[in-house]
């Protein structure tokens, strides 16, 4: 049985469109054009900061997101930026008696972003705060930890089958996948995407699922 859910949160419960075109003004380029080089660096696999690295060849996102704060322009997100599913979702999975969370990868001022959205969720992790990211197997061992130590009663949420599903999978988690985002829409890898437990286009789908896969392991 599903005894705890965790969540990715860029791309699964939270709509990254106005932070990517955020740093598309950052950079002076247009929303469209960072949009098809995410695209492209989407497809071939690489790591998501490639995309501003074509525009900025020294970027690096610590030091980039100083810059924006110096300037203040600070990168941010609030209830407006969760996707319109996200938090109906998350207490429908409470109401069932359920441990869920939040784990991704985020930059250190998101943790305190995610507090102050005061989500009906029992733990926040970040790898920021945890010191480790995605798809680290270190980064899954503290999920397990987090959600009581029996990975095989974890159902992990994500919207990426490479940073999400197939570690989690490789942690012996359970996994949903959800297609939405550019990573949900264009990184297409079918083997990873086999071995979810659940493929969904919305969280609303979600809730009904656990409960109906927890009655049949209770029979």
């Amino acid at each position: 049985m599903i005894g705890a859910v965790f969540f990715d949160v860029g791309g699964t419960i939270l709509d990254e469109s106005r932070e990517f075109a955020g740093w598309a003004d950052w950079f002076g380029v247009p929303r469209h054009t960072l949009s098809a080089v995410l695209g492209a660096v989407i497809a071939r696999g690489l790591d998501y900061q490639e995309t501003f690295r074509t525009f900025r060849p020294d970027f690096d996102l610590a030091t980039e997101l100083e810059r924006r704060a110096a300037a203040g322009k600070s990168e941010w997100f609030g209830e407006e930026d969760l996707y319109p599913d996200a938090r109906g979702c998350l207490t429908s999975l409470k109401e069932q008696g359920l441990f869920v969370g939040l784990a991704g990868n985020q930059a250190a001022h998101a943790e305190a972003l995610l507090h102050a959205l005061d989500l009906p969720v029992d733990t926040i992790g970040t790898s920021t705060g945890w010191g480790v990211a995605k798809p680290s197997p270190a980064f899954f061992d503290r999920v397990v930890r987090a959600g009581g130590g029996d990975a095989s009663s974890i159902l992990y949420v994500g919207d990426r089958p490479d940073n999400d599903v197939r570690p989690a999978v490789e942690a012996g988690m359970q996994t949903c996948l959800i297609r939405r985002g550019p990573w949900g829409h264009i990184l297409d890898l079918p083997a990873v995407a086999e071995r979810c437990l659940f493929r969904i286009d919305t969280l609303d789908d979600l809730p009904g699922l656990v409960a109906r896969h927890n009655a049949t392991a209770a029979r």
